[in-house]
């Protein structure tokens, strides 16, 4: 008899890790259930143990042979395990049909993660994203859920609805509810994503934006702590930080920018996770530069990577393809590279050998020293964002209303200025400053007029950089 499905989450249950490994699986060889058990682990659960089978192709009606779930169910009762979890995503019918063989509660990978991200999450829109995921997750699994009870009859003798069994009608009743529940939802978070894109669409119109991205654990939050005052929740776990975080980040000279710290990534991660978690990513999808964080001390680090670049590249595609006409002008950030915990590896080797693969990637350590001050390559990532959030930086002319103190200050702060000629309301700054804060002032409603250092007018691109077209303003 399998154990009855009353709970998915695995807090403080001994559970035996299973896979299949299929030809195009992408696991590290070096440590297959490596992740997985961290993932258990990180759920409260109590791993005991692990089952591995190699095929061609997944089985139909329980994933694994029958041979070797006959294995794996004597593997629980040796090892007194009460649950099994699948480093995979399974159809309802294989979770029933593996209940069934072992007695035992399945749960597979999108199950667990579900149940992390659930039990982390703390804002309004954390859970509700949540929700939503597992909404999503459960809503095809309903008829499974209550096969159970579909022998049952109705009773009474009565024909159509009434002759049904509890089960049907109230997989009925479950649908409805849950369809109910998700347009509940869905309205509240489109509330609180309009919110959020006005949010970051402002804060791009006034700021160069940086955001931090990588697998989860990577040392993201670290990293945004040591260069921020931001605060962000840090810890040695998956999942740390599942709300993103923006703060200014002060690169000297009275030049900041602002910096976001994002949700890690996972490999296989949920389909459906991620279309809930995309308000999430919505500052790192619309910032001027990223910052990919990778552990280069993990074994994994290249399967990691290559997860982190194609989800990006899923997101990137998706907003390109959904692109409004108010969005023209959005480009698709440049990727940076940090090769984080480079203390950690055995020998400069690996490191080069990293360096060589990925060209323009920085060695960094994101702790910082016990003193405080910054470790390896903090400096060289500062210089590299600072050069970004300027832009091309040339000798301009610059006028702006006398009542405007305001852009007159930040001029002065930002840039260099050589020289001042006041005429009526207006003072033009002659100053060398970068094109992309011009564009920031512009975007900020400004009143400037520009003129290169022999007095053309001349116009700069949306965002600052100098690509084709900018110069001379032909009017």
């Amino acid at each position: 008899m399998a154990k009855e499905r009353t709970k998915l989450e695995v807090a403080a249950e001994r559970a035996v890790l299973a896979a299949v490994r299929l030809p195009d699986s992408t696991h590290d060889p070096r440590d297959p259930f490596g992740e997985l058990k961290s993932l258990a682990e990180q759920a409260g659960a109590i791993v005991v143990g692990e089952c591995v089978q190699n095929l061609d192709r997944p089985v139909a009606g329980s994933y694994m042979g029958s041979g070797k779930i006959q294995e794996l169910k004597g593997l629980c009762e040796a090892l007194n395990a009460q649950t099994i979890i699948f480093d995979h995503d399974l159809s309802p019918k294989q979770i029933a049909n593996i209940e069934k063989e072992t007695g035992r509660k399945v749960v597979d990978r999108s199950e667990l993660i579900l149940d992390i991200f659930a039990s982390r999450a703390t804002t309004a829109e954390a859970k509700l994203q949540v929700e939503m995921a597992q909404l999503e997750y459960t809503f095809p699994r309903l008829r499974a859920m209550w096969d159970h009870l579909e022998r049952i009859t109705g009773g009474a003798g009565l024909g159509g609805i009434g002759t049904r069994g509890p089960g049907e009608m109230q997989l009925e009743i479950d649908r409805r509810l849950v369809q109910r529940r998700k347009l509940d939802l869905q309205r509240d978070l489109a509330v609180i994503q309009a919110r959020r894109r006005r949010e970051v669409a402002a804060r791009k119109r006034e700021h160069f934006t940086v955001g931090i991205v990588g697998y989860t654990n990577a040392g993201k939050s670290t990293l945004f702590n040591s260069l921020t005052a931001g605060g962000a929740y840090a810890d040695d776990r998956l999942f740390a930080t599942l709300m993103s975080r923006t703060r200014e980040w002060n690169l000297g000279g009275s030049l900041t920018v602002m910096l976001s710290d994002t949700v890690g990534f996972v490999r296989d991660i949920p389909h459906h996770l991620v279309a809930s978690f995309k308000s999430t990513l919505e500052e790192a999808t619309h910032a001027d530069l990223l910052l990919i964080v990778l552990d280069v001390s993990d074994p994994a680090a290249e399967l990691q990577l290559a997860t982190v670049n194609r989800v990006l590249d899923e997101l990137f595609r998706e907003l390109r393809s959904s692109r409004h006409e108010e969005d023209q002008h959005w480009r698709e950030p440049e990727r940076v590279l940090l090769l984080n915990k480079v203390d950690r590896l055995r020998d400069n080797a690996e490191l080069l050998v990293w360096q060589r693969r990925s060209p323009g990637a920085i060695p960094i350590c994101a702790l910082p020293n016990a003193d405080g001050s910054p470790q390896l390559g903090i400096a060289e990532l500062t210089a590299l964002v600072r050069s970004a959030a300027q832009g091309d930086v040339k000798v301009f002319r610059v006028s702006v209303p006398l009542a405007d103190s305001k852009t007159i200050h930040l001029i002065e702060s930002r840039g260099q200025v050589l020289d001042r000629d006041y005429k009526g309301d207006f003072v033009t700054l002659r100053a060398r400053i970068g094109t992309r804060q011009l564009a920031q002032l512009k975007s900020a409603g400004a009143k400037i007029e520009l003129a290169d250092d022999q007095g053309q007018r001349i116009r700069l691109p949306a965002d600052g950089s100098p690509a084709p077209g900018w110069g001379r303003d032909p009017s």
